[in-house]
Formats: C-alpha cells, structure tokens, sequence
C-alpha cells in the first residue's frame, strides 16, 4: 500500500511540475517582447526600444520546472539503468520505448524553452542605430514558446505512461519459459 501512494504522488508531481512549465510556456508566448521604432531627431537616427523582458523569466521557469519534473521522475526511476533489474516481457518493452521518447521530448522542450528564454533577452538588451528609412525592429518569433509547450505535454504524456509501465515491470516477477525438472535415470547395470 505504501507503493501506491508513493507511485500516486510521483504522479501527481510529475503532472504538476509539467503542467507548471507549460503555464510559464504559453505566458512566456503571450509576452514576447515587442520592439517600437524610435527617432532620434538631434542625432537624425532611427532606433528600436524594446518592452519589459518578462518572457525571458517565464521561458527559464518553464525550463526549470520541467528539469526538476523530468529530475524527479529518473531518480525515482534511477533512469531505468540503476536498481532492480526489469523483468522480460510487453512491459520492459513498453517502458525503454517510453523512456527514450520522453527524453527525445523533453530535450526538444528544454532547446525551445531555453533558446527562446536567451533570444528574447537578446532582443529586449538590444538597441541598434539604424541610418535607413526602412527599418524593422528584430523580435523572438512567433511559436518558439509555442513549440515549447506542445513538447512539454508531450514530455508530460510520456513521462505518466514511462512511469507505468516501469513500475508494472519492476513489480512483475521474473518468469521462467520453461520449469525443468531433473531426470532421475540411474545408469546402474543389472545382471
């Protein structure tokens, strides 16, 4: 019983923290920065101001919470490689395929996260002197966070049925093909 409630909770966690980090995903999304095109009369230049750097913070937070939630999920595991060996079976098979694609998932989360978190602080430290009339000011594009996101629920689903199937191949005990048993021929002659 103790097992059940300890595997509902590593659930539960691994759920939240997922869910957490796909919260920060979208509102990371929805407050990109944006950049505004600014004339400097005296200097006769162009430049460009960008808004607050909040998507940076959100984008790191879903970074962080899905690292402790995918953390939390290979030491409770002992990523498959440590501990108890797994018994033969669907099972064992079921949960390498899972475990692999999460990691596949959750590594493509993490690059979109990240890698959006540090270009839209980039772009938000940038401020650039333009001597043009046609200028656009350069902005994290739209979906980086977005991609981020999907690849957290996926990592998310992945991470739930790794887990499952890990914990049925653990708990299963070995089996054995065959149960031989010893002959008992004796090989005395009789005359």
């Amino acid at each position: 019983m103790g097992e059940a409630r300890a595997s509902t909770l590593v659930y539960i966690l691994v759920v939240v923290l997922s869910l957490v980090a796909f919260g920060f995903a979208v509102a990371a999304e929805r407050r990109r920065s944006v950049g505004t095109i600014r004339e400097d009369v005296q200097r006769n230049a162009t430049y460009c101001v960008y808004d607050s750097d909040v998507a940076t913070g959100y984008g790191v937070g879903g970074f962080l919470f899905l690292l402790s939630s995918e953390s939390l999920l290979m030491v409770v595991t002992k990523c498959m490689c440590f501990g108890r060996p797994l018994s033969p079976g669907g099972n064992r098979a079921w949960s390498i395929i899972y475990f692999v694609s999460s990691w596949a998932t959750f590594l493509v989360a993490e690059a979109c996260l990240i890698a959006g978190a540090a270009k839209n602080a980039y772009h938000t430290q940038y401020r650039g002197m333009i001597y043009a009339q046609n200028v656009s000011c350069e902005t994290l594009r739209k979906g980086v966070f977005v991609a981020g996101a999907v690849f957290v629920v996926a990592t998310m689903i992945l991470n739930v049925y790794y887990y499952m199937y890990f914990t049925k191949a653990v708990a299963d005990p070995p089996s054995h093909k065959a149960n031989r048993t010893s002959s008992h021929v004796s090989m005395t002659g009789s005359a």
